[in-house]
């Protein structure tokens, strides 16, 4: 589990809700009609600007914000030093014994392409396509978080206007009656900033993360790849590899 995730959204609950509004105000800030609002005018404007499966995907994605284990980049470079050690020792075609062993699909693929001695630039190719259609589905899945983070402020606005013209149109007789009108058109807004601020906003930085992090094991995995293919010593492989961490991470396995 991701505690930074966690920690935050409990966070948000303890300063606003405990903090800021109080238990015992909590009522004073719900309204039925200025949540149905939000989120279904959101849901709406987003289901308008994406196809239906994209929606209905997002919602398996957003577990990768809760629940991720992300692979250590210096464990993967251990491996593909190890990798090329038994090519640089028994032969690159002895790596087809060691992809049973392997988890990731993509360091299979190169692995195997690498193995059937396809050309170095193809290599390149195929692997570099497959890491833009990876990005894609990335962005596809995140994109209705991003959408809803844009939509759910106006639809905020929206319901306030509405609020507010029928709290007019009812006339300004009556005190309590335009106050209370008032608060409930505003409601909306806060809504609104919520759902964009504290939902659906970082959920898609978050998920922006995530790609990114998965990008650069896979950059590390395609150099590797390459390196190895090219028949480069274990050394070789190891500091072309290193090259992708921060220089303070760089120094790990210098004793073992």
């Amino acid at each position: 589990m991701d505690l930074a995730t966690v920690i935050g959204y409990v966070t948000g609950v303890v300063c606003v809700v405990f903090i800021g509004i109080g238990i015992p105000n909590l009522p004073v800030f719900y309204d039925t009609a200025s949540f149905f609002i939000v989120l279904g005018g959101g849901l709406a404007a987003t289901m308008i600007s994406c196809p239906l499966e994209m929606v209905t995907a997002a919602l398996g994605i957003s577990k990768h914000v809760f629940f991720h284990k992300a692979d250590s980049p210096m464990d993967l470079i251990k491996r593909m030093v190890e990798f090329a050690e038994i090519a640089r020792r028994d032969g690159i075609l002895a790596l087809e014994n060691v992809t049973d062993t392997i988890q990731d699909p993509f360091l299979v693929k190169g692995i195997q392409l690498a193995v059937d001695g396809t050309d170095p630039e193809l290599i390149e190719q195929i692997m570099n396509t497959e890491l833009e259609n990876i990005e894609s589905r990335h962005g596809k899945g995140r994109k209705p978080y991003e959408l809803f983070t844009k939509y759910a402020p106006a639809w905020g606005m929206i319901g306030t206007l509405i609020g507010l013209i029928n709290m007019l149109s009812g006339g300004m007789d009556d005190p309590a009656k335009l106050s209370s009108g008032m608060a409930v058109a505003l409601i909306t807004t806060m809504y609104g900033a919520v759902v964009a601020n504290y939902a659906c906003g970082p959920i898609a930085d978050k998920l922006i993360l995530r790609n990114q992090e998965e990008m650069l094991l896979k950059e590390i995995v395609l150099r590797g790849v390459m390196s190895i293919q090219s028949g480069d010593n274990p050394r070789i492989v190891e500091q072309k590899l290193k090259i992708f961490l921060p220089p303070k991470m760089r120094d790990f396995g210098k004793d073992s």
